[in-house]
C-alpha cells in the first residue's frame, strides 16, 4: 500500500494524506513508540514496584529496628531503675548497719569500763586484804618481839626459854 501511495504521488496524482510518505513515517513513529512505549511503561513499572518494595522493606527493617531500639531504652531505663532502687536499699541497709554498730561498740564499751571498774575494785580489795595480812603479820611479830623482849627482862634464863616458848604457841590462836 506504501508503495501504491508512493507511485501515485510520483505520478502527480495528490491522493491527499495518506500518500504523503512523511504521514507514514509519523505513523510509524507513533506505532513504534506505542508498543515501544508500552514496553518502557512496563520496565518503568517494575523499577517503580520494585523500588516501592525496596522502599518498604526498608520501611519493615528501620520499624523492627525501631521497636527493638524502643524495647532496649524501656529495659535500660527498667534496669536503671532497679539499680536506683537496690542502691537506695544499700545505703538504707548500710545506715542501719552503721547505727547497729555504733549501738553495738558503744555496748561493747560500756562493758569494757565495767570489767575494767570491776578488775580495778577487785585488785583494790585484794590490795586491802594484803595490806591488812601483812599489818597483821608485823603486829604479831612487834608483839612477839616486845613479848621476848619483857620476858627476858622479867624472868630468869632457866624459866625464860619456856615462857617464851608456851607464849608462842598461844600467839597466834589468840591474834587469829
Amino acid at each position: 500500500m506504501i508503495g501504491t501511495a508512493w507511485a501515485a504521488d510520483a505520478h502527480g496524482g495528490g491522493g491527499g494524506l495518506f500518500s504523503d510518505p512523511t504521514f507514514w513515517v509519523a505513523v510509524a513513529f507513533f506505532l513504534f513508540l506505542a508498543i515501544a512505549g508500552k514496553q518502557i511503561v512496563k520496565g518503568l513499572t517494575k523499577l517503580l514496584d520494585d523500588r516501592t518494595a525496596l522502599i518498604a522493606r526498608t520501611l519493615g527493617e528501620a520499624e523492627k529496628l525501631r521497636n527493638e531500639a524502643q524495647k532496649a531504652r524501656d529495659d535500660a531505663q527498667k534496669s536503671l531503675a532497679d539499680s536506683a532502687r537496690l542502691a537506695q536499699e544499700i545505703v538504707a541497709q548500710a545506715k542501719q548497719e552503721a547505727v547497729r554498730l555504733t549501738q553495738h561498740a558503744a555496748e561493747e564499751r560500756e562493758a569494757l569500763i565495767a570489767r575494767r571498774e570491776q578488775q580495778a575494785k577487785d585488785r583494790i580489795a585484794q590490795a586491802e586484804a594484803q595490806a591488812s595480812r601483812d599489818v597483821r603479820n608485823m603486829a604479831v611479830d612487834v608483839a612477839l618481839a616486845a613479848t621476848r623482849t619483857l620476858l627476858k627482862e622479867q624472868v630468869g634464863a632457866g624459866r625464860t626459854q619456856a615462857m617464851i616458848d608456851d607464849a608462842i604457841a598461844e600467839l597466834p590462836r589468840r591474834l587469829h
